[in-house]
């Protein structure tokens, strides 16, 4: 559904490992994925398509407790990536510098977050995509402190002047946040923020429509509502 319009780029979190071998297939677009968190049953490596059997038992009750999950940033194939990286949003290295109390790390370290950075190529020259999915809890200073990493990381990535759209899944919000508010401030010169929700599609350099949510009825199929997450989208000049 999120493909079928052609759009140029799509952000995708918490998709299921073994998912990242179709997406370039059901999509018709170039994908470029990394794993979060491996495949596991319990403590034992698992892997994907082991995940993907015992899951299929209940999708609803399960969701990525054997699947693992990963993320993604797919693009058009009038697009050309030029370069892949991936940052570690928390790391122990980071994890060390804060002191948000024992139950705050404990519940910062259980699941790895990541970004995905790629330089994309179009005939105009070339912008960098940032997709991240940041820590979920009511600890808002975990998710805040990756997010200002990734910021952080996507920033020194870029060239000069180079055009940067940095979207996915944050864990916060406008109101809750205090790194957001300063990402869309004349510092660091992003903008576009969705006003309600934690997704946002952050831009810096081109023109831009306001995010827009899709309403359920874009994303129901008989009957059920697809995903947990109203898709955020914008079009970018």
């Amino acid at each position: 559904m999120a493909s079928a319009d052609e759009p140029a780029v799509l952000l995708l979190q918490e998709l299921p490992v073994w998912s990242l071998e179709q997406l370039g297939t059901w999509s018709g677009m170039t994908a470029v994925g990394d794993v979060a968190r491996r495949a596991m049953i319990g403590p034992i490596p698992s892997s994907a398509e082991l995940g993907r059997a015992l899951t299929d038992v209940h999708h609803g009750v399960l969701r990525s407790a054997f699947t693992g999950q990963a993320n993604a940033v797919v693009v058009s194939e009038a697009l050309r990536v030029r370069e892949h990286r991936h940052l570690t949003l928390n790391p122990l290295s980071f994890r060390r510098r804060y002191h948000f109390g024992l139950k705050s790390q404990l519940a910062w370290a259980k699941e790895r977050r990541g970004c995905t950075v790629v330089r994309v190529e179009r005939a105009e020259g070339t912008f960098v995509v940032a997709n991240l999915h940041a820590t979920g809890n009511v600890d808002r200073r975990l998710a805040d402190s990756e997010l200002l990493r990734a910021a952080t990381f996507v920033d020194g990535f870029a060239d000069p002047d180079e055009p940067i759209v940095l979207g996915g899944d944050f864990n916060l919000t406008l109101q809750n946040s205090r790194v957001l508010p300063e990402l869309v401030g004349p510092v660091w010169g992003f903008e576009g923020a969705t006003p309600e929700g934690i997704d946002h599609i952050l831009v810096r350099g081109p023109t831009a429509t306001a995010p827009m949510r899709w309403p359920e009825e874009r994303r129901r199929v008989g009957g059920r509502l697809l995903s947990d997450h109203a898709p955020v989208e914008r079009d970018v000049q």
